[in-house]
């Protein structure tokens, strides 16, 4: 599974790559037809709080897509894994039904 990570007007610390290829790497035990994972990072407004926007869209047999927009990437990158653990398991309860 190949990961990308893009950042949009700033530059990932070497410890955001990590946390996200740790987070992002956990989707490949609940589905073997993922290919590629693209993260977007964008710090939407510097000025404010809610400021960083995270969007991850996985390639695969199904694509799936979530974004967040929270105070810290970290917290951005786990609700979208969140948000995509429950469409995975919707379409394998739905190809498991067919």
């Amino acid at each position: 599974m190949e990961i990308l990570i893009q950042a949009i007007r700033f530059e990932p610390t070497e410890q955001l790559q990590d946390f996200v290829h740790k987070k992002v790497g956990k989707l490949e035990k609940f589905s073997d037809e993922i290919r590629k994972v693209e993260v977007s990072l964008k710090v939407v407004k510097p000025e404010t709080a809610l400021n960083k926007e995270a969007s991850i869209r996985v390639v695969g047999k199904n694509d799936l897509f979530a974004e967040k927009v929270c105070d810290t990437f970290e917290e951005a990158i786990d609700n979208c894994m969140e948000a995509l653990l429950k469409q995975v398991q919707k379409n394998k309860e739905k190809h498991a039904g067919r």
